[in-house]
């Protein structure tokens, strides 16, 4: 173990920063949810099974499977349309987690624009690829694939979000009307990548 001029400890290679250091980066362990609640937008604290956290966290499940089939997709074209759709639904995660009475501070709110701008961008993507009428079964190419399995956790947050809004959670629609126009486009671009792929041909 040996301390050099700048205050840096290396032992064996390995780079143990100090306390200095430690101050600027970003402290992932807090233990706050070692109780099993977790904190909403605000100073509000639900059980982490509450229908709120249970939605947005199924979200950041499908953003994460977003983030597969982007680091997968050959395409520019769709990674780009991949990423916009992942910082959309940090946005609808946003809105999930805060809690009516901060919705005006906090400012975070899905709008019939998002909706649409999903709508435009499906509209011309099958101006490319002819979409079967007829059941896929998912695997033909990697990035299709990734593609599907997120679709089918969008899916899933849908159904919670329609309970949330049924239940009165929320009460914005267009959260619920994003994310089952966003299954639709996450399917239709998978077809999308299978076909630009030309690894697979789509069932006649």
């Amino acid at each position: 173990m040996e301390r050099n001029s700048t205050g840096v400890v290396s032992v064996v290679h390995t780079i143990i920063p100090l306390h200095k250091e430690e101050e600027h980066m970003a402290k992932v362990t807090t233990g706050t949810g070692d109780t099993g609640y977790t904190g909403l937008l605000g100073d509000q604290r639900v059980p982490k099974y509450d229908p709120r956290p249970d939605t947005f966290g199924t979200v950041d499940e499908a953003t994460s499977a977003l983030g597969l089939a982007r680091a997968m997709a050959h395409e520019p074209k769709v990674k780009e349309i991949i990423y916009q759709i992942q910082q959309e639904l940090y946005l609808l995660m946003g809105e999930l987690a805060t809690p009516p009475e901060n919705y005006e501070k906090m400012g975070l709110r899905m709008t019939i624009e998002h909706v649409q701008r999903l709508e435009q961008v499906e509209e011309q993507l099958k101006r490319e690829v002819e979409i079967p009428n007829k059941f896929i079964i998912p695997g033909d190419t990697l990035d299709g694939a990734a593609l599907d399995l997120a679709r089918t956790i969008i899916r899933r947050a849908e159904r919670m979000a329609v309970k949330l809004l049924h239940d009165g959670v929320i009460q914005n629609n267009e959260v619920v009307r994003y994310l089952n126009r966003l299954s639709d486009l996450v399917f239709i671009l998978a077809r999308f990548v299978e076909v630009k792929s030309s690894l697979a041909e789509l069932p006649e």
